[in-house]
């Protein structure tokens, strides 16, 4: 089932008119169907952060068409994209944004305690995140007492508990060490398989994007290639980090 569709998405800062104008996108097309886990990779300034914010509703496009479950979330008004942006789709971000003054199980939950869900409701769900990401433990912690690492899981338990559409993941790597940055990439990995969570993360980390089933590389505000994962994560590994090369990225250790 298609869950997201782009069609000739421009996205042009300034005067459209004025040669001073800059043109971040230009005409892209873009598909992601149920299930699927997408990483979207570009050298800087290609344009892959501003195109994640348009197809998340973060950012209006100058042109072109934004479909999620089969609304057009560029027609929405203010109000109804941030209500659609917390019932159905799940973020996670570089910077974790927990909120200090609530625990883990806290942060975990707000999404459903500002859609007023029931406590009993809300308190299953959140045992079962909890428990999918082995988190149990810091339940009742506060985001300062615990590892960034642990913040991002967290994190990404807040994504998952609506069960959302989608899941937009920016650079959710970007501030953890080697051993976290595998730990929460194997979450993003069992969310895929376990839940069939629809995942489109925007990273310029090839170990990251050797986890994804598929990722699209963008350069000069155009799609310019695409490679699936059809073997082993190290042979993806490798692909990945020789079409990266090609298109001037920058490169990891595996």
């Amino acid at each position: 089932m298609r869950v997201l569709e782009a069609n000739q998405v421009t996205k042009i800062y300034g005067d459209t008119k004025s040669e001073n104008s800059t043109k971040a996108l230009n005409g892209v097309d873009f598909k992601v169907d149920e299930g699927e886990f997408v990483a979207i990779m570009g050298p800087s300034g290609s344009g892959k952060s501003t195109l994640v914010s348009i197809l998340s509703g973060i950012t209006e496009p100058t042109t072109g068409s934004v479909v999620i479950s089969g609304k057009r979330i560029d027609q929405m008004n203010r109000f109804d994209m941030a209500l659609f942006r917390r019932r159905s789709l799940g973020f996670v971000f570089q910077e974790f944004n927990l909120l200090d003054s609530l625990t883990v199980k806290e942060n975990i939950i707000l999404p459903m305690v500002l859609d007023k869900k029931d406590s009993a409701i809300m308190n299953s769900k959140a045992a079962e995140v909890l428990k999918l990401f082995e988190i149990e433990n810091i339940a009742d912690k506060y985001p300062y007492e615990i590892s960034g690492g642990q913040q991002q899981r967290a994190a990404v338990c807040r994504s998952l508990v609506n069960d959302p559409v989608m899941i937009f993941a920016d650079e959710p790597t970007g501030n953890l060490d080697s051993k976290s940055a595998n730990a929460v990439m194997n979450c993003f990995k069992m969310m895929n398989e376990e839940k069939n969570a629809t995942i489109l993360m925007v990273t310029h980390d090839v170990f990251a994007a050797s986890f994804c089933k598929k990722v699209i590389f963008i350069k000069d505000g155009k799609i310019c290639l695409e490679v699936a994962n059809k073997g082993t994560r190290k042979e993806f590994f490798n692909r990945i980090l020789d079409c990266q090369a090609a298109l001037g990225g920058e490169n990891n250790d595996f």
